[in-house]
């Protein structure tokens, strides 16, 4: 469900792993042809009997919680098709890309793992996830009911290379507690960026706490703004900004730490540095935090103040279905047929996506969620359905994955930005430093 913070580790049921290295993921680049042609050699082929007893191994990352409900949901599998098991085996965050990098370059990649933006371009890119498309022409994988530029989030250089296990977009959360308290507006969908920069100073001003997060390392934010310009993090496989881009986009946010409207930089980098259930908005050191809309439920459970949840500001065509993880199958793997059935079952299956609930996101089936929000208990959870709903009706054509390196490029901006808050550089210098950065965090020359 956090797709962009470590879950905490269980040492119970865990194994800690190092941070993946690229020395790491080179060796099993190197390996993985050899492996491939191991894969496709050894065994039955599935199809001289597809009802031979067969043990599909599934790899996941999170929470002890998230376990237990992935556990259920292969068991139904396994009760509607008595020929399949599962080995199951899943960690924290932590430690999980190597792992999987590991277990590819050894040739024991599992059949279906989970994957998510950060590495879905390197794994497709070095052939180790089976293209999906052929599946989902037949309708073997269906994903019509899928909304609208989900299904293409998963495609990397024409290859359907993961399903989309969860959707969500960029939520700009208020805390509305304290916002009725000084009697003062809430923030709306639509707003300009110059009106909620003037808007979050006179909250300053009022209710003498900052009234926004600066969130100018914040990537999201900085993607969604350029989509509003005419441009893309990204453009093919390169990035699709300029100098004058970030220069601009640093810019507006000095203005508005300028202005009063933002914290200062020491609280600004807490903000930046803490994961979900610390952001500012609940700790009561801004009125407002730039988050992925489903997590609210996880803010809301560490303040009692009521929190509210709207697009960013400016044009919301801008933003887009973004899935909040996905799963793969291993291009290697004796029983793809077998393993795309699951995948097409757990993402299709009203008993399963109940069971499944909105903990990778909100389910990708748009039926399969109407079904689930029947039986969500949760009011930030209703409330992030409903919000996430409405702005999809106006939601514009995904863009491409992140390429191989995004992981990097957040990193670097989160570096570079922090350098122009605390005042070390200029907006103008960051916009160079992040732009040469950004370029060799993706390879690009």
């Amino acid at each position: 469900m956090y797709p962009d913070k470590a879950p905490p580790t269980d040492v119970r049921t865990t194994r800690r792993y190092g941070t993946a290295t690229r020395r790491r993921l080179l060796a099993a680049a190197l390996v993985i042809p050899l492996a491939l042609g191991a894969a496709a050699c050894g065994g039955d082929d599935e199809s001289s009997d597809p009802n031979k007893p067969t043990e599909l191994s599934f790899f996941w990352w999170g929470a002890e919680g998230r376990a237990k409900l992935t556990e259920q949901a292969l068991d139904l599998y396994t009760q509607k098709h008595p020929n399949v098991t599962f080995k199951k085996t899943w960690q924290a965050n932590q430690g999980y890309f190597d792992k999987l990098a590991t277990l590819t370059a050894g040739g024991n990649a599992p059949d279906v793992f989970q994957i998510d933006d950060n590495f879905i371009a390197e794994y497709a890119g070095r052939n180790v996830t089976l293209d999906l498309t052929s599946y989902s022409n037949d309708g073997k994988l269906d994903l019509s009911k899928f909304s609208p530029g989900l299904k293409e989030y998963g495609v990397v250089d024409g290859k359907l290379a993961g399903v989309a296990f969860g959707e969500n977009t960029q939520g700009l959360v208020y805390n509305k507690t304290l916002l009725d308290k000084f009697k003062l507006p809430a923030p709306t969908t639509g707003m300009s960026w110059a009106d909620y920069i003037t808007w979050a100073e006179n909250v300053s001003k009022v209710a003498k706490v900052p009234g926004t997060m600066d969130p100018s390392a914040s990537y999201q934010a900085f993607w969604v703004w350029l989509r509003q310009q005419g441009k893309d993090l990204y453009k093919g496989k390169e990035i699709g900004f300029t100098e004058q881009d970030v220069t601009a986009w640093f810019d507006l946010w000095k203005g508005a730490r300028d202005r009063g409207a933002t914290p200062t930089p020491d609280v600004i980098h807490e903000g930046n540095a803490t994961d979900i259930s610390k952001q500012l908005v609940v700790t009561g050191k801004a009125a407002t935090s730039w988050v992925w809309a489903n997590q609210m439920p996880e803010l809301k459970k560490n303040t009692k103040d009521e929190l509210g949840v709207i697009a960013y500001p400016g044009d919301p065509k801008a933003q887009w279905a973004r899935a909040s993880m996905y799963f793969s199958v291993f291009r290697g793997s004796p029983n793809k047929d077998k393993a795309v059935d699951v995948l097409n079952f757990l993402v299709n299956d009203p008993e399963a996506g109940k069971i499944l609930g909105t903990d990778r996101g909100l389910p990708s089936n748009l039926d399969v969620r109407k079904a689930v929000a029947e039986t969500v208990t949760d009011p930030s959870m209703k409330q992030t359905i409903a919000v996430q709903d409405e702005l999809g009706k106006n939601f514009s054509s995904a863009p491409a994955v992140p390429l191989k390196g995004h992981s990097k490029l957040r990193s670097e901006l989160i570096r570079v930005a922090e350098e122009v808050q605390y005042g070390r550089q200029t907006p103008a210098q960051g916009g160079t430093a992040f732009v040469t950065a950004a370029k060799a965090a993706i390879g690009q020359g």
